[in-house]
């Protein structure tokens, strides 16, 4: 029996909020245990004004303890780049091994860790001027790094995210029962 994965989703104020369910959905669907940690507080405010809650708070968590990091776009990555702490948990699970996977402008948060050097990934258009070797592709893996383009690809990430997470099996017929 395999082990559960286990993904670690950063919540904050501004979150783009379908590239954050859309992907937890799917992997919760596939028997992945995901937990949304809040920055700083568990209740936030989408982009679009909608409330979110988190499972905790990021403070409180060993995160040594999960095998993924999952980072959701949006007005959210301002902050997170000021913040300093994404940027050092992503360094910290690329250093393990671990996967890390971020969409939309989430992308610039690997960068300011020093992760997309040398390395295959997308990223919402308008961060193409900063991130300028950034692909035109809705997904893209490259070994344990999966970046996305933004909302209208969510669905896409999540699936990717899963297929890399549970195995194709498990992703494929999770994506039957979605009719997806």
């Amino acid at each position: 029996m395999m082990d559960t994965k286990k993904v670690l989703c950063l919540l904050n104020d501004g979150v783009e909020e379908t590239e954050l369910v859309a992907p937890v959905d799917i992997l919760r669907r596939c028997g992945v245990e995901v937990t949304i940690a809040g920055m700083k507080e568990l209740m936030v405010i989408s982009k679009e004004g909608i409330k979110i809650g988190g499972d905790a708070l990021l403070d409180e968590l060993d995160v040594s303890d999960f095998d993924c990091l999952m980072i959701p776009g949006g007005p959210a990555v301002i902050e997170l780049l000021e913040d300093g702490r994404a940027g050092k948990l992503a360094k910290e699970f690329a250093d393990a091994g671990k996967t890390v996977a971020a969409i939309c402008a989430a992308p610039l948060i690997l960068n300011q860790a020093g992760l997309l050097e040398g390395k295959r990934f997308t990223c919402y258009e308008s961060c193409k001027e900063q991130l300028s070797s950034a692909l035109n592709e809705r997904v893209v893996v490259d070994g344990e790094l999966i970046t996305s383009c933004g909302p209208g690809t969510a669905l896409d990430f999540g699936f990717a995210l899963a297929k890399h997470l549970v195995g194709k099996a498990k992703s494929t017929e999770v994506i039957e029962e979605m009719m997806a």
